[in-house]
């Protein structure tokens, strides 16, 4: 029978924990003097309560290690039990948002999506503004180790690839992501302090260049404003390429780098490939903006700059609206957005290393058909390539196209246009944040969408941040009878 002490702990821990963190939007609220304090203490009250209890009763079931079936009922699980908790302060707080609206923004925040259905973040709160910036951070921290420790292990979309990093788990399953988590932490609070330190000299006053410094190192996207990146224009939006870029980078190689290896940083494929993608969309943007559009050159690389990485990373920032460029361009983003960053990154979507082993698959049948005689082997960085790599990388293109097919059939049975469903499943699925048109695209939100939508757009976004299979896997009669 399957034992649910294990997964319980975990998720009862990180539950406490998130309720712990409930208390540094409490004290910017009580330095405000706002009244809104009192909000997060009820939510730090009762989710860590909550939490602490959860993991007590299960406390006499841990072991070190986790079945495979634990650990995919795991992962699933925190990322269900965060966003249903992380929804407190906006359901008591200033935003009184319904429950759905809530769940909606506390899954878009820990899944670092950045979808918002709020409006009007301008006057908003500090402290709900801040415990949005906490939930993306706290997200996208909590991605990585799932991408680094997990999903190789569970076979996830082509990342067992990744098991001869050195982060071998079987049976081993907490107390190595123990140990990676406590590396990645420390790498990732560097990067977000650097960043806000750059923000802050830049211009931005200090509570922006916190909560920005927060969205931006997990790719989340959210932002203080309902112009979003538009009212920071100029320097900070190439600091924010900047971060953006590296946070889309595989951070297993920043570990390395700290531990004297700073070659594997330098020659992995899917960092060249991510780079050169950026600069050449990058290059044909600007082009197009400036000949078509009054634009003037460093004004077009820079929009073109920020707007390209922004969705390409899954952050999701807008500093213009793109929408107004042309057909062209707007569906370039479209596809851009179905790209993605790095695969051990904070980023979201498909992820460069899959294109790169799905080409390399074309490319070795394309070889065996002009020399059917001939033995042709995938490589990736000069390793050879399993049959159980490849179709595990080609199951996950065909369950990502399929996903964003019924997400958008269903979307649209909840009588949304056809740009809007198309556009609301891939940005959901993908993790991007905005869509496309007028209803959900750079300049507008998700508020106004009818509440099945939005608990679509719900199951979207977990899905699609978990990586699929990692959730599918559960609605299969064999796994619990495994």
């Amino acid at each position: 029978m399957l034992d649910l002490r294990p997964v319980g702990y975990v998720i009862g821990l990180l539950v406490a924990i998130l309720g712990a963190t409930m208390l540094f939007p409490l004290l910017v609220d009580l330095y405000d003097d706002h009244g809104q304090w009192p909000v997060f203490l009820q939510s730090a009250v009762f989710t860590v309560l909550a939490g602490g209890l959860i993991a007590l009763s299960c406390a006499n079931g841990v072991r070190e290690g986790l079945t495979i079936q634990q650990t995919f009922l795991l992962t699933t699980g925190v990322w269900l039990a965060l966003p249903l908790f992380g929804a407190l302060p906006f359901v008591l707080g200033a935003t009184e948002a319904r429950f759905v609206d809530a769940f909606f923004e506390a899954m878009s925040g820990m899944t670092t999506t950045g979808s918002t259905v709020l409006s009007g973040l301008d006057d908003l709160p500090r402290g709900i503004l801040l415990w949005r910036g906490i939930l993306q951070w706290l997200g996208g921290i909590g991605i990585i180790v799932v991408a680094m420790v997990f999903l190789p292990e569970l076979r996830v979309g082509g990342m067992q690839i990744f098991r001869s990093e050195g982060f071998e788990t079987m049976g081993k399953i907490l107390p190595r992501a123990q140990e990676i988590a406590g590396q990645i932490s420390m790498i990732y609070i560097a990067l977000t302090l650097l960043c806000g330190l750059v923000y802050g000299a830049l211009g931005m006053v200090f509570f922006d260049a916190l909560v920005h410094a927060l969205t931006t190192v997990s790719t989340g996207g959210f932002s203080n404003y309902d112009a979003s990146f538009g009212a920071f224009s100029g320097p900070a939006e190439y600091a924010a390429v900047f971060f953006m870029i590296l946070a889309a980078l595989p951070f297993v190689r920043y570990v390395q780098l700290l531990n004297g290896q700073g070659k594997a940083l330098l020659r992995d494929s899917q960092i060249h490939v991510f780079l050169v993608i950026i600069a050449v969309l990058v290059a044909v943007t600007s082009v197009i903006l400036t000949t078509v559009f009054p634009h003037h050159i460093e004004q077009a690389v820079r929009e073109a700059l920020f707007n390209i990485t922004s969705i390409i990373s899954g952050t999701g920032y807008a500093s213009v609206d793109y929408m107004k460029w042309g057909s062209f361009l707007v569906m370039m983003f479209f596809f851009v957005g179905l790209v993605g960053g790095c695969a051990g990154s904070t980023a979201c979507s498909i992820k460069i290393f899959r294109y790169q082993l799905l080409f390399a698959s074309i490319k070795v049948q394309i070889q065996r058909i002009r020399a059917p005689h001939g033995v042709f082997i995938p490589r990736y960085e000069g390793r050879k390539v399993g049959n159980d790599v490849l179709s595990s990388v080609i199951s996950f293109f065909v369950f990502f196209v399929v996903t964003i097919g019924i997400v958008a059939w269903a979307l649209a049975l909840t009588g949304l246009d056809f740009t809007t469903a198309v556009s609301g499943a891939a940005t959901a699925v993908a993790n991007v944040g905005p869509g496309l048109g007028d209803r959900i695209g750079p300049a507008g939100n998700f508020g106004g969408l009818n509440d099945a939508a939005k608990w679509i757009l719900i199951a979207a976004m977990l899905i699609g941040r978990l990586e699929l299979m990692a959730v599918y896997v559960l609605f299969t009669v064999r796994f619990w009878r495994a």
